[in-house]
């Protein structure tokens, strides 16, 4: 369904280093910076990539959104939770760990990126 995900962020050598360890926990290559200084990652035919808002604005966070991203298992969920915060991330939400709800089992790890941007680890159980 989807080709690609945009997120802006100020710093990009930050939110590279963030995205860097905890999609790195997930098994996701470091990003390569494009000469227009984007950081991108690419696994599976999808794209994901952090830039400076080209109107030259900072950056601002969609009330209401959330990125998720495939964990294999939980502990691949709880690794991205922990490199997410050792590399500058901070915790959100409940602890990682199952929900349940509408005859689905979920094993979630939210986060907020250094931009703010809020992500999660979901393995579906």
């Amino acid at each position: 369904m989807f080709s690609h995900v945009m997120l802006g962020a100020d710093d990009i050598e930050s939110s590279k280093t963030f995205y860097d360890a905890a999609l790195g926990a997930l098994g996701t290559q470091p990003a390569r910076v494009d000469p227009k200084g984007r950081a991108m990652y690419m696994q599976d035919g999808g794209i994901f990539m952090l830039t400076k808002p080209i109107n030259g604005q900072p950056t601002s966070n969609a009330n209401g959104s959330t990125l998720g991203f495939a964990a294999a298992t939980p502990e691949a969920a709880d690794a991205f939770h922990k490199a997410g915060l050792e590399a500058g991330g901070t915790a959100i939400e409940d602890a990682p760990g199952w929900r349940e709800g509408n005859g689905m089992k979920l094993y979630l790890a939210y986060l907020r990126d250094p931009s703010g941007n809020k992500i999660c680890a979901m393995h579906i159980g």
